[in-house]
């Protein structure tokens, strides 16, 4: 019964062996599947982080090109300013040594001119519409433009 009993001992011993090996080898292709995950996500990341890069980079230039577009606008702007402040100042002075057109331009407007220039708040294409229709027809300067 020795023999038997120490048979049965080592088909039993086999038998954890190779459970546990199998158990080894289940464990080890989890190991893999997920190491594998693991490289997929690492490589989505890296992906992501580049292109994320580029669009930093992108961005950075258009941020120095729309910088450069604003300084140019400012210089634009402070040129007119001067060049409005210079026309100013010839009327002042063509006024002041011209009379007759220093009596003009007191003068009001025109009734027709005031008209054009008038700004009612218009909202949407109905208000348009009554707007028009609401306005009184232009007339003409003389009875001799018929002609």
């Amino acid at each position: 019964m020795n023999a038997l009993r120490q048979w049965g001992l080592s088909v039993a011993a086999a038998a954890v062996l190779a459970l546990l090996f199998w158990g080894q080898h289940q464990r080890l292709q989890v190991e893999k599947a997920r190491s594998a995950n693991a490289e997929e996500r690492l490589q989505t990341l890296k992906e992501r982080s580049d292109r994320q890069a580029a669009t930093i980079v992108r961005l950075g230039g258009e941020v120095q090109a729309e910088r450069a577009a604003q300084a140019s606008l400012r210089l634009t702007q402070n040129q007119l300013r001067q060049d409005l402040a210079a026309s100013l100042l010839q009327i002042q002075e063509l006024e002041h040594e011209n009379a007759e057109l220093a009596d003009w331009s007191r003068q009001p407007l025109p009734v027709a001119a005031r008209r054009l220039r008038e700004r009612p708040a218009i909202t949407g294409a109905a208000g348009y519409r009554q707007w028009l229709s609401s306005r009184r027809a232009l007339q003409p300067a003389s009875s001799e433009t018929s002609r």
